[in-house]
C-alpha cells in the first residue's frame, strides 16, 4: 500500500460504527493486531456531571486534559460539567488505586476517564505476567468507579516514538515496544468490555497518524513527542479526540440556515438576532472548537493534530447552509476572512469551524481555555505538592479545605468566561 493521504485517514477513522469496530491499518502496520473496539453510541455526559480525568505523566502534561475540558466547557456549556485532572508523573494503574479514595472519590465524581499503560508495560517487549497485573489493576479501577456510582471511560495508552533513554531497564526496539503496547491496548479493551464501561482507543489513531505524518513530513515528526513518550500538542490533540469520542460526543455544534428571501434560522445553541442584505447577526452560546494555531507540519501544534485526524468532521461541525441559492457561488465573510463557496456546497452545508481558523469566536474560546489551564495547573499543585507534601502529611483535611478555596476561585473564573457571543456572518453572491 502507498502513502496514506489525510483524506484517506479520515475515511478509515470515520467509517460507520459497524465498519469501525475492526481497525483498518495500512499494510506496513499489519504486524499490529488490534481487537475490534465498538464506538460509544450515545453521549455519556449528563447535565451537572463532575468529570475526573486520571492518568500518568502524559495526563499531568495538562494538554489533552486541557483540550477535553475546554471542549466540554465551551462547545457544550449547557451541560454545566465541572472537571478535575489527576495526572501524576511516573504513575502506574496500581499506584493510582492507592490514592483513588483520598484524591478522587472524596469529590464524588459522576464520570471518570483513565489513561494508564505507558508506565505499566515497563518499556519491555510483551510480558504476559506484566500484562496480567495491568489487567487486574484496570479491573479494580473500573469496578471502583462503578461501585461509586460513576460512569467510566477506560482509555488505552498511546504509542512510543523512540525507546526512552531515561528508563534504564528498557529493552527491545521501538517496534518491539509498540507491539507490546498494542497488546496492552487489547488488554484495556478487554477489561472495558468485561466491565461494561466505555473505551477510549488512544492507541490506534496515534499509531496511524504517526505512520502518516512520517510519510508526509519526515521521520522527525513524532506524534509521541520528541522524547518518544510525552506527546507535543499534535499527539495530545489526537488523545483528546480519542477521549471525546469515548465520551460519545457527536460533534454537532450547531447549524445556521439562510434563505435569500431574508430569512434565517439557527439550531443547537445559536439564535438569529437579525438578518439584513445577507448579513446575519448570530448569538452563540456554544462555541466551536477554535484552537487551530500552528504549523500543520510541526508535531508541537494543535493544527497538526487536527489535520491528521477527522477532528473537525467528527467533533467540530458548525454548519452554514443556504436554501435554494440563486447565484452560482457566494462569498462568505466571518470575521476578517472571506471564503468562496459554490451554490452546491452551501446547499449541502459547509463547516465554518473547519474552514475558518480566524473568526469572532476564537478569542472567547481562548478565554475559556486559559481559565481552564489556570485551574488545571493548580489542581496538580494542590494534589501533588500540597496534599501529598509536607503540609498534607501534617494536616491532610485542613490542606484540602484550604486548597479547595483557591481552586474554587479558579473554577469560578471558568464560569465567568462562559458568555454568549454576538457575531456576524455575511453571505453575498460572488461577482464573476
Amino acid at each position: 500500500m502507498g502513502m496514506i493521504r489525510p483524506f484517506l485517514l479520515s475515511v478509515l477513522l470515520a467509517l460507520p460504527v459497524a465498519a469501525r469496530e475492526a481497525p483498518t491499518l495500512p499494510a506496513e502496520l499489519s504486524d499490529y493486531v488490534l481487537d475490534p473496539a465498538p464506538a460509544t453510541k450515545e453521549l455519556l455526559l449528563k447535565k451537572g456531571d463532575r468529570l475526573a480525568i486520571c492518568g500518568d505523566s502524559i495526563t499531568e502534561q495538562k494538554q489533552y486534559s486541557l483540550l477535553v475540558e475546554t471542549y466540554i466547557t465551551a462547545c457544550l456549556p449547557e451541560l454545566e460539567v465541572t472537571t478535575r485532572q489527576y495526572g501524576w508523573s511516573g504513575e502506574q494503574a496500581g499506584g493510582f488505586i492507592k490514592r483513588m479514595e483520598n484524591d478522587v472519590f472524596r469529590f464524588k465524581p459522576t464520570i471518570g476517564t483513565s489513561c494508564y499503560g505507558m508506565n505499566d508495560f515497563r518499556y519491555v517487549p510483551f510480558d504476559q505476567k506484566i500484562a496480567d497485573e495491568y489487567q487486574k489493576n484496570l479491573t479494580t479501577i473500573a469496578q471502583a468507579f462503578k461501585k461509586s456510582g460513576a460512569r467510566f471511560v477506560l482509555g488505552s495508552s498511546g504509542i512510543i516514538d523512540s525507546v526512552p533513554h531515561w528508563v534504564k531497564s528498557a529493552t527491545g526496539t521501538k517496534k518491539d515496544l509498540n507491539l507490546s503496547l498494542s497488546k496492552f491496548r487489547n488488554v484495556a479493551l478487554g477489561v472495558a468490555k468485561k466491565e461494561e464501561v466505555a473505551f477510549a482507543d488512544v492507541y490506534t489513531p496515534m499509531l496511524v497518524a504517526d505512520y502518516q505524518a512520517k510519510k508526509l513530513y519526515g521521520e522527525n515528526f513524532k506524534v509521541s513527542g520528541k522524547d518518544g513518550v510525552h506527546p507535543g500538542w499534535a499527539g495530545q490533540t489526537i488523545m483528546a479526540y480519542a477521549f471525546l469520542k469515548g465520551l460519545g460526543i457527536d460533534g454537532d455544534l450547531g447549524t445556521i440556515t439562510y434563505d435569500e428571501s431574508g430569512k434565517a434560522t439557527a439550531a443547537n445553541g445559536h439564535e438569529v438576532v437579525s438578518v439584513a442584505d445577507g448579513k446575519l447577526t448570530i448569538r452563540s452560546k456554544r462555541l466551536p472548537f477554535s484552537a487551530a494555531e500552528g504549523d500543520v507540519k510541526s508535531d508541537q501544534t494543535i493544527a497538526a493534530g487536527r489535520a491528521l485526524i477527522p477532528f473537525d468532521d467528527e467533533l467540530n461541525r458548525f454548519i452554514l447552509k443556504v436554501n435554494a441559492p440563486k447565484a452560482a457561488s457566494y462569498d462568505v465573510t466571518w470575521g476578517p476572512t472571506t471564503k468562496r463557496y459554490t451554490a452546491d456546497q452551501l446547499k449541502g452545508g459547509v463547516n465554518l469551524a473547519k474552514d475558518f481558523t480566524t473568526h469572532p469566536l476564537v478569542e472567547p474560546f481562548k478565554k475559556i481555555r486559559e481559565a481552564v489551564g489556570a485551574k488545571q495547573a493548580y489542581e496538580t499543585e494542590q494534589i501533588k505538592k500540597l496534599v501529598h507534601g509536607e503540609e498534607g502529611k501534617a494536616n491532610m483535611e485542613g490542606t484540602f479545605e484550604k486548597t479547595e478555596k483557591i481552586r474554587a476561585e479558579k473554577a469560578a473564573a471558568i464560569v465567568a468566561a462562559i458568555q454568549p457571543v454576538e457575531h456576524t456572518i455575511t453571505i453575498v453572491a460572488a461577482a464573476n
